[in-house]
């Protein structure tokens, strides 16, 4: 296990160093080899579950139990056992690595290939979120990236310990150990990661839009953006009101520190009167409503009065984390459509009607990573979307967009065979 007196302010290039040789020893490990290193993991995650809560229990403590975070902190056996559940999915997913997604033979008998194969070393930065350093390992190990993680402060032990389990279990294979390095918490090593060119292949930030955005601004390493998540569902006029009415409070109240959660409720103002009916489950979890001046007059007296406000433009294009939730009322399709467009994120959009011209409208203008159609944005999951564990959810549109999983973790090298050709 490592100690946290370890992790003190350092030069992290000697890191650097030594998890990039790690990173090319790890291209010549069979992959069976990596299966079942994967699988013993996910028995030590289940046998240390008592060490994994005693350490996660210490961050916990020093967290405000109000703090959105602190749903995202915490740890329990339950979801222990699911994370050990997801390493075993991913042992049993198809290696991404030597497909070949191009092959061509020139006339003079020259072949040409274009091969999957890993980036190398890739640099993860996030927050209250132990779970990801399961995640993170298993995914890199199977599509062969040894990986170095920046967790912040708040989950320093929980970090520390499963990193301690990971690493113990890599001696087990005799694969290096700095495959996988956890940086201490301070912002310093931070900026060392970020600057890390030369070593480090990406950068993939998990966490705040304030994180995604000093990752972005200061990384002269190549990052991928996982999205925070600001998520809109569009009730059309020919919105189906039962479906709605669950899907909608599914979508907030099934778990709101998540980036799939949703935060504006986006309505056609021929369905107002039905405004009341299609939040009313809402009113279970305590959610909050801001309502724009329509749907709060729609509301008075069908919603409680403690949980209803009226909505600022700062209600709009926020991800609240939190019971908590926006409407806005638009007079049309269009109008919406333009909301969405406004104040989305790129994660994950929602439109409930049984309108197919609507829905196919939609689907095309609607900029999102993944866009639903009558069902609840909680969807948006690399697990849910039959791809194992997910490295984040990507919402921009160069090289992987949504659920990140093993194929987004690769490149590609051209393999050129031939027997001495040379060119005119």
């Amino acid at each position: 296990m490592l100690k946290i007196n370890d992790l003190l302010k350092m030069d992290c290039t000697p890191i650097f160093q030594s998890a990039l040789k790690a990173s090319r020893l790890l291209n010549n490990t069979a992959v069976k080899t990596i299966n079942r290193m994967l699988l013993l993991l996910a028995d030590k995650a289940e046998e240390n579950i008592p060490l994994i809560i005693s350490e996660n229990e210490k961050d916990l403590a020093l967290m405000d139990k109000t703090d959105p975070k602190y749903d995202r902190l915490m740890l329990t056996p339950s979801k222990i056992k699911n994370i050990a559940a997801d390493i075993r999915n991913v042992a049993g997913l198809d290696s991404p690595l030597g497909k070949i997604t191009y092959d061509y033979r020139k006339s003079d008998g020259l072949r040409i290939k274009k091969v999957s194969f890993p980036f190398g070393l890739i640099g993860i930065i996030y927050e209250a979120r132990p779970n990801v350093t399961f995640d993170v390992f298993s995914l890199c190990l199977k599509s062969g990236n040894a990986c170095i993680l920046k967790g912040g402060s708040d989950a320093i032990n929980s970090n520390s310990v499963i990193v301690g389990i990971i690493r113990d279990t890599l001696d087990e294979f005799h694969i290096p150990r700095d495959i996988i390095t956890l940086l201490p918490p301070g912002r310093e090593e931070t900026s060392q990661l970020l600057n890390a060119t030369g070593f480090v292949d990406l950068i993939i930030p998990r966490g705040s839009q304030n994180l995604i955005d000093y990752v972005r601004r200061n990384s002269t390493v190549p990052v991928i953006e996982t999205g925070a998540g600001i998520c809109h569902t569009y009730f059309d006029e020919y919105g189906d009101i039962e479906m709605g009415r669950t899907v909608i409070n599914n979508a907030k109240t099934r778990r709101v520190s998540v980036c799939n959660a949703l935060d504006c409720l986006v309505i056609h103002e021929s369905r107002l009167d039905d405004l009341g009916y299609l939040v009313s489950l809402c009113e279970a979890s305590n959610v909050i409503i801001y309502a724009d001046e329509k749907a709060y007059d729609s509301l008075t007296g069908k919603y409680p009065r403690n949980l209803l406000e009226k909505a600022s433009e700062s209600s709009f294009g926020t991800e609240f984390l939190d019971y908590k939730m926006a409407v806005k009322t638009v007079p049309g399709f269009d109008e919406a459509l333009e909301h969405i467009a406004k104040y989305s994120s790129r994660h994950s959009e929602a439109i409930i009607s049984d309108n197919r011209e609507r829905q196919d409208i939609f689907c095309k203008m609607t900029d999102a990573s993944a866009v639903y159609i009558n069902t609840s944005t909680a969807f948006t999951d690399g697990a849910e979307f039959g791809l194992g564990a997910e490295i984040g959810i990507s919402t921009q549109k160069m090289h992987a967009r949504g659920p990140m999983a093993l194929e987004a973790l690769t490149t590609y090298k051209w393999i050129i065979e031939g027997d001495g050709q040379v060119r005119p």
